[in-house]
């Protein structure tokens, strides 16, 4: 199947256009428009540093459904022990940047200096968030995702501390259950997310979950406390 090249003004083809990996589409500027666009039609921007912005779809998706959490022995004495602090959206920036390092580092990272850009102007408009895990004034490790209306998708993690980002997810996720979320869209599957119950979902039902989650609460924004 050959991938659509978008033009600035296209809007994202449909999902199920995507092909076996789950590429949809290339091309196209990671505008806030865009990538609000993207996300409530079940795509994200996924790419490394020098190639057009690739847009995905993947069949299966990976969702964690809040109810569905699983948290292990360990993590409960770590959570019963408050051994880390949680704050939301204080450190968007460094969240974004430490997220970005970690992998570059590593295997390497997507997180380019676009994304970058793009998604702090998405945390300005009130579309992206962050999760700040605290080691006394130390940033032991970190998420950030994008949520409208009662739907969360993350996006990335880090962690310095050991179980930190860990942690931090599990307190995000059980605000998001006494809150009404739908999901949690992990986007791929990883030993690490599957640990805590993440589950990989056919493209059509996640879709269709996605869909009700739109329908019912519109691109709203989310508002987030400032401490879990």
């Amino acid at each position: 199947m050959e991938i659509m090249y978008l033009r600035e003004s296209q809007p994202l083809p449909d999902p199920a256009c995507a092909d076996k990996s789950g590429l949809l589409a290339a091309g196209g500027s990671l505008t806030k428009a865009r990538l609000i666009e993207a996300y409530s039609k079940g795509i994200f921007p996924w790419y490394s540093e020098g190639d057009p912005v690739l847009w995905w779809s993947p069949d299966p998706r990976v969702i964690l459904i809040p109810d569905n959490l699983h948290i292990s022995k360990k993590m409960k004495i770590l959570l019963k022990k408050k051994v880390f602090r949680v704050t939301l959206n204080m450190e968007f920036g460094n969240v974004v940047e430490m997220c970005s390092e970690l992998r570059r580092s590593g295997e390497g990272t997507w997180i380019t200096e676009d994304m970058k850009n793009a998604y702090m102007e998405l945390h300005k408009a009130g579309y992206a968030h962050s999760v700040e895990v605290w080691e006394g004034d130390i940033l032991a490790g970190g998420l950030y995702g994008v949520s409208f209306g009662k739907m969360f998708f993350g996006e990335s993690m880090f962690s310095i501390v050991s179980n930190s980002s860990k942690f931090g997810f599990i307190k995000l996720t059980e605000y998001l259950k006494n809150s009404g979320f739908l999901f949690v869209d992990c986007q791929i599957e990883t030993d690490h997310l599957k640990s805590l119950g993440a589950i990989p979902l056919d493209r059509n039902k996640f879709l269709k979950i996605l869909h009700e989650g739109v329908n019912v609460n519109g691109l709203k924004k989310t508002e987030f406390p400032s401490s879990l």
